[in-house]
C-alpha cells in the first residue's frame, strides 16, 4: 500500500526513476519524503480520489453512521455506511425540534442549533420525561463558541414514558422511544456525525473536495518545513482560535515556534470534510487525527478546522 502511494504521488509531480535516484543520492529518504509531502499538495493527485465517491453529506474516512435532522420537515434520518463506503438510508424518524425556528444563539431561546455535531455521551439514567435514554451532542461546537453562542444540554432523546408532551422541544431533538431504542442499536455513537439544518442543501462538487484536500496538505507541508509565511497565508485575518487567540496573537505565537527551526514529523489520519449547514456558502468543517512530534514536544489527538473555500484556496477561520 505504501509503495503504491509513493508511486502515485511521485507520478503526480512528474518525477522519473532517474529523478528519484538523484533525490536519494543527494538527500536520502528524507529528500524523497519531502518530495512526496510536496506532491500531496498537488490537486492533480487528489482529482481521482473523489470520483464516484458518496459525497452527498461530505467526505468521511472514519465515520460509520450519519444522522441528518431536517428541522423544516421534522425528521431525523439515519444513514449507515456499507462496504463500498456508500451511505444508505436505514431509517427515517419523525422528530420534534425547538419551538422557535432559526439557529440557536442563546440559552433559553427555544431553538435547535444548526451545525455539525458529534455524539459525545450516551446517558442511560435520565429523567423519564426524556424517555429511556439520551445522546448528548457536542453543542456548542468550535464554530458555535467563537461566535459567542451560549447554552448547552442539546440532546437526542425520547418522549415521556408516562403522559404526553408538547409537539416541540426547548432545543433538543426528540423522537419516539421505540425509535430511540432502534437508533441506539443501529449505531456506534462514537463514529456518528449529526448534521442539523433547516432544509437540504445542494451537494458539493468533487472538485471542491480535491481543492480542500490539496490545500490541507500544502498547509501541512509549510508547517512541517517551517515555512511560516506560506503557513500563515492559509489563515483568515479574522481568525479566532478556540481559546480566543486572534490572528495577530496567533501569528506572533507561531512565528516564535517556527523560529526554533525544529525538525517536525506530522501525520494526518481519518480526515473528514463536511460542508457546513446554514446560510453561509463555501464553508467547511475539516476534522482529522494528528500526531505531531518534535525533539521537545509531542501531541496526539483530534484536530478541527473551519475553513472557507474561495478560488481554490482555503482560508482558516478557526481551529482547535
Amino acid at each position: 500500500m505504501v509503495k503504491l502511494l509513493v508511486i502515485s504521488i511521485l507520478s503526480s509531480v512528474t518525477l522519473f526513476a532517474s529523478d528519484v535516484i538523484m533525490l536519494y543520492k543527494d538527500g536520502g529518504m528524507k529528500a524523497i519524503e519531502k518530495e512526496i509531502a510536496k506532491g500531496m499538495g498537488d490537486i492533480s493527485y487528489w482529482s481521482d480520489t473523489f470520483v464516484n465517491k458518496d459525497l452527498r453529506f461530505g467526505y468521511f474516512e472514519n465515520m460509520t453512521s450519519l444522522l441528518t435532522c431536517n428541522k423544516d420537515k421534522g425528521s431525523l434520518e439515519l444513514y449507515s455506511r456499507d462496504f463500498q463506503k456508500h451511505f444508505s438510508l436505514k431509517k427515517r424518524y419523525s422528530a420534534f425540534t425547538g419551538k422557535n425556528s432559526g439557529d440557536k444563539s442563546t440559552k433559553g431561546d427555544l431553538k435547535t442549533p444548526i451545525g455539525v455535531y458529534t455524539l459525545i455521551e450516551k446517558k442511560k439514567n435520565v429523567d423519564p420525561f426524556y424517555g429511556p435514554m439520551a445522546f448528548v451532542t457536542s453543542y456548542p461546537n468550535l464554530y458555535d463558541r467563537i461566535r459567542g453562542k451560549s447554552g448547552d444540554g442539546i440532546w437526542v432523546h425520547g418522549v415521556p414514558i408516562n403522559g404526553t408532551r408538547d409537539p416541540f422541544t426547548h432545543g433538543c431533538i426528540a423522537i419516539n422511544n421505540n425509535d430511540l431504542v432502534n437508533l441506539e442499536q443501529s449505531i456506534d455513537y462514537s463514529k456518528t456525525v449529526l448534521i442539523i439544518d433547516s432544509s437540504i442543501k445542494p451537494h458539493t462538487d468533487p472538485i471542491s473536495y480535491s481543492s480542500i484536500m490539496a490545500n490541507l496538505y500544502k498547509w501541512k507541508y509549510a508547517w512541517t518545513y517551517n515555512d511560516s509565511d506560506t503557513y500563515l497565508s492559509f489563515y483568515n485575518i479574522s481568525f479566532k482560535r478556540f481559546d480566543g487567540m486572534n490572528y495577530d496573537q496567533f501569528k506572533a505565537y507561531k512565528e516564535r515556534i517556527f523560529s526554533k527551526n525544529e525538525t517536525k514529523n506530522i501525520i494526518f489520519d481519518n480526515v473528514n470534510i463536511i460542508p457546513y449547514p446554514g446560510d453561509k456558502k463555501n464553508l467547511y468543517l475539516i476534522t482529522f487525527d494528528e500526531i505531531y512530534t518534535t525533539d521537545t514536544h509531542r501531541y496526539q489527538g483530534s484536530k478541527s478546522l473551519l475553513v472557507s473555500l474561495l478560488n481554490d484556496k482555503i482560508s482558516i477561520l478557526t481551529e482547535e
